[in-house]
């Protein structure tokens, strides 16, 4: 795939740095307990960032007594996730390095937590990521991860934006992200109108940190959506069986009911 094509995450992961407070932090923590079913992580549990993006997941395990490691692709994700530590004072127990998760960056460092959300279905391998993040959790660990729902036609329809939206030139980009979200926005703000809910979508701009139980920013994921490729997708029990045939348990799964989105999982490692 030529570099061209990648819609470039870093740069819009160091635009959000900015927005990344207090409030945010907690959010992220709160999704990660919430996730794992744990308040604090125990002292020298390892805490693996895959695809770690802004650094703020990276940044709310450490809060929660974790050695973290974050790995990202996109060196101005590192240098974002480097920055974040930096801004909230260098905490010790947290390396970040640059690696590509198709190459199985971290082999040599299996840990106990594994956090890999909205990340393999970018990679252009899927199936090569998923395997690899297997790999990395250790024996008795647990992974939290993020996958794309398989809508069918719909699916390739925004595979086909995404990857416009990359091709195209840069001066076009902000024009043709505007008109794709104005697409987006303008279904849900008729559906409000319809409701007399005007205050609704108001919060649906203003409220998004909470409502997206992961302190992320409406505008910076709406254009990661329009941008995000490479695009692949995967039904729940095609991810399901992927992972069972690999000694994993699913513990907790949450599905976007068939609709746009990421479905969510949680698996555990057998001790074998």
């Amino acid at each position: 795939m030529e570099s061209d094509d990648r819609f470039a995450f870093g740069d819009n992961w160091l635009s959000f740095l900015s927005r990344v407070n207090e409030r945010r932090i907690d959010l992220a923590v709160a999704h990660l307990q919430q996730r794992y079913g744990i308040e604090r992580f125990a002292p020298a549990i390892r805490f693996l960032d895959v695809g770690c993006g802004s650094g703020l997941f990276s940044l709310a395990a450490q809060r929660m007594g974790a050695l973290v490691r974050s790995i990202d692709v996109d060196p101005q994700a590192v240098h974002c996730t480097r920055e974040l530590q930096r801004r909230w004072g260098s905490p010790r127990g947290w390396n970040i390095r640059q690696g590509d998760l198709l190459d199985d960056p971290v082999s040599d460092w299996p840990a106990e937590i594994v956090y890999c959300w909205g990340v393999a279905h970018h990679t252009g391998d899927l199936w090569r990521a998923l395997g690899n993040v297997a790999a990395l959790v250790a024996p008795g660990g647990r992974l939290c991860i993020g996958i794309y729902n398989d809508q069918g036609m719909w699916s390739r329809r925004w595979r086909f934006i995404k990857r416009t939206y990359c091709r195209i030139g840069a001066p076009w980009r902000q024009l043709f992200a505007a008109l794709v979200i104005a697409g987006i926005e303008g279904r849900i703000a008729w559906s409000c109108l319809r409701r007399a809910d005007v205050r609704g979508y108001i919060r649906h701009w203003t409220q998004y940190a909470e409502q997206s139980l992961r302190g992320m920013s409406r505008w910076h994921d709406l254009i990661d959506w329009v941008g995000g490729y490479p695009f692949e997708v995967a039904k729940p029990e095609e991810v399901f069986a992927f992972f069972r045939a690999r000694g994993f348990s699913l513990e907790w799964m949450r599905t976007c009911g068939g609709g746009l989105g990421n479905n969510e999982f949680v698996f555990s490692r057998g001790m074998r």
